[in-house]
């Protein structure tokens, strides 16, 4: 079998398990779980035969014309580099991780047909996108991951919170994508082609004509697809759909989608000075400002969606300083262990039996009852935080190796000023990411709130899959020095500076963090423990965490994430006020005009239209009171009115003598 055959399949396992499982979860309920997990583990391992035949070398390209448009034609093509080959084996095992992961965490679900074939769907349409060479059709798996988002993150629709989360993730992103598409259209404009191969030739060329405007249009879309300041907001919401989603999102699709478009185009962004100093900027402002607000959260998902927010920018940030090898080597190792994380995140409220006891400051006892959460997530926040040999340490590093290069003139790529922006941002969220990611752990494992009833071992399926993830959180990142090839040939290892400085500062948030820890802890009396309360809904992930009569997290005074923000805790708390800030510029006036507009149809056009209708029936009215019947009255009328007509006759008559 060819590579561009097995290179086709990839994408069409996941689309064909989802179809089937569509058509028969219903109908043979046992075919469910199969069809979620079979098709995606073949799609990944069919990726990695076709990352085995590229080998980093030579891209692989073929192409058919897909439609006739009498203008620039839209062809059915792959483009399969050393970037795309391990970016779709990431997908793939991930998106498997996650289907397994899900047969154990929602085994109770009724909507479990309906979930895993949506995943399945997921996973195929980030892998269009990985392997297409045709930007159009690369936009069709961007936009269905934009539709499955909707629908996964709302899976939950019994509540408020994922209906509005669900709405708003995908007005959010539809806000940068129609710019997005704009873009596209323009850059098919200048460069004559949708061929990915055929864009970057134009670049080569000098063959575009607007590469400012059509370089700021796309980093809307990056922007609002990869959750980017100031389009980050949807997806710490997002949390209120089921874990492994979350986890799918965050590692393996969606987010990473903006990432992996900017790398594949980087020489369109890199065309403009201009647009790489704002992608600069854009990176630096969501790499500080989403590890403030990690750090203030009480929801240890929203921790982990505002870290994840943040780890992007780290990609973004290497894009902005030119190195896509950087970014996409952080993409795949972050992956790993943020997939890791959720999934830890979801044994923990899976053990507490709830969707909703999310707050750390409800949680305790929870190390000797799930060590394999305990212990896997303690990998993961230590790649999280870069504490080398983990895997997020030579990831990291590596962008804040190539920002160092940039900010010292060694690369042209991007203005000196980007490098220095992404390296100032970098260090400083490096002591920011430690100080949260150990917040996290110990405020989750070794915090004194109120035990939570348990709920017995946690599935097989789950644990399982949690130490497979960790391998590579653990060691994914000494494989840097092996993987030049893959990564345009630009070396992957840390250098003293950096490394020095990175780590110097991870610790010393650490530290800060672990002593203001011990000594609130010392003030703060244990809490006591609470009642036992059994629920037969457990697994569905549907019990109210207020029906454990549990500590309010407001209420929790042994938090260092209070006492190392300050003042700054609050607004961080709410993300900085973003939300408020957008509904009072973009809401409120959209609101208000749609009640003017509402005024006018009801108050103008429809008193028009009424009047209209209302004199037409006073006139019948009239004329219906003039039919008597009575012919004696018809006469009366006739004489009368024809007396009137003599006199007018003759006053007329009159009038044009004298005259």
């Amino acid at each position: 079998m060819t590579t561009t055959t097995l290179a086709v399949l990839v994408p069409l396992l996941p689309f064909l398990g989802s179809a089937a499982g569509l058509l028969l979860g219903r109908a043979a309920p046992g075919f469910v779980r199969p069809l979620a997990v079979l098709p995606t583990l073949a799609a990944a391992v069919l990726a990695v035969l076709v990352a085995a035949r590229q080998g980093g070398g030579k891209a692989i390209d073929a192409a058919t014309q897909l439609t006739p448009t009498g203008s620039v034609p839209v062809d059915l093509a792959l483009h399969i580099d050393g970037f795309a080959a391990l970016v779709a084996v990431l997908v793939g095992v991930v998106a498997t991780c996650v289907q397994i992961y899900s047969t154990g965490y929602l085994r109770e679900d009724p909507r479990y047909p309906s979930y895993a074939a949506l995943v399945s769907l997921f996973t195929s349409a980030m892998l269009l996108v990985v392997y297409s060479g045709d930007l159009m059709v690369l936009l069709v798996g961007w936009e269905i991951m934009g539709i499955c988002s909707y629908f996964l993150v709302g899976h939950y629709w019994e509540t408020p919170e994922a209906r509005a989360a669900s709405l708003k993730a995908f007005l959010v992103t539809k806000l940068g994508d129609v710019p997005f598409l704009i873009g596209l259209f323009a850059l098919a404009a200048d460069a004559g082609t949708f061929r990915i191969t055929g864009v970057l030739g134009a670049v080569a060329s000098g063959g575009l004509d607007h590469p400012t405007l059509i370089a700021l249009l796309l980093l809307a879309g990056v922007a609002g697809k990869s959750a980017q300041f100031p389009l980050h907001t949807w997806l710490p919401d997002a949390m209120a759909g089921p874990t492994p989603v979350s986890a799918l999102i965050h590692a393996a699709t969606m987010v990473a989608a903006g990432i992996y478009f900017t790398a594949r185009l980087l020489p369109v962004f890199a065309a403009s000075a201009a647009a790489m100093t704002v992608l600069a900027v854009m990176a630096a402002i969501t790499m500080v400002g989403s590890a403030l607000a990690a750090l203030a959260q009480d929801d240890i998902k929203r921790v982990l969606a505002y870290s994840t927010i943040g780890q992007l920018g780290y990609m973004a940030g290497a894009l902005a300083v030119g190195d896509r090898g950087a970014a996409v080597f952080h993409l795949l190792s972050h992956a790993a262990f943020k997939a890791l994380l959720f999934l830890a995140a979801g044994a923990v409220i899976h053990a507490a039996g709830t969707n909703s006891l999310t707050a750390m400051s409800r949680m305790s006892g929870l190390a000797k009852r799930i060590p394999d959460a305990y212990w896997t997530m303690t990998i993961a926040l230590l790649a999280l935080a870069a504490i080398p040999p983990f895997a997020g340490f030579f990831s990291k590093e590596a962008v804040l190796v190539a920002a160092e290069h940039t900010a010292l003139g060694d690369r042209d790529v991007a203005p000196a000023g980007a490098g220095w922006t992404v390296l100032g941002a970098g260090l400083l969220t490096a002591l920011l990411t430690a100080a949260y990611a150990l917040r996290l752990w110990l405020r989750t494992f070794r915090g004194r709130g109120a035990e939570a009833p348990d709920h017995g071992r946690q599935p097989i399926a789950m644990t399982t899959v949690l130490w497979v993830l960790a391998i590579p959180s653990l060691g994914f990142g000494l494989t840097a020095t092996y993987v030049d090839d893959w990564f345009d040939g630009h070396a992957l290892t840390p250098t003293v500076t950096t490394a020095v400085l990175g780590t110097g500062l991870a610790a010393a948030g650490a530290v800060i963090t672990y002593a203001i820890w011990r000594t609130l802890t010392a003030r703060t009396p244990v809490a006591a423990p609470a009642p036992h309360v059994a629920h037969p809904d457990a697994d569905a992930g549907l019990v109210e965490a207020e029906a454990l009569h549990l500590p309010h997290p407001a209420e929790d005074p042994a938090d260092p994430g209070r006492a190392l923000l300050g003042p700054l805790h609050g607004p961080a708390a709410d993300g900085f006020h973003l939300d408020a800030v957008y509904r009072t510029a973009f809401v409120r006036p959209v609101l208000a005009a749609a009640s003017l507009v509402r005024f006018l149809d009801r108050e103008v056009v429809d008193t028009y239209v009424s009047a209209a209708g209302d004199s037409a029936k006073g006139l019948g009215w009239l004329v219906r009171r003039a039919q008597t019947g009575n012919v004696q009255t018809y006469l009366s009328a006739l004489l009368a009115g024809s007396v009137v007509l003599a006199i007018a006759a003759v006053a007329l008559a009159n009038a044009v003598a004298g005259a």
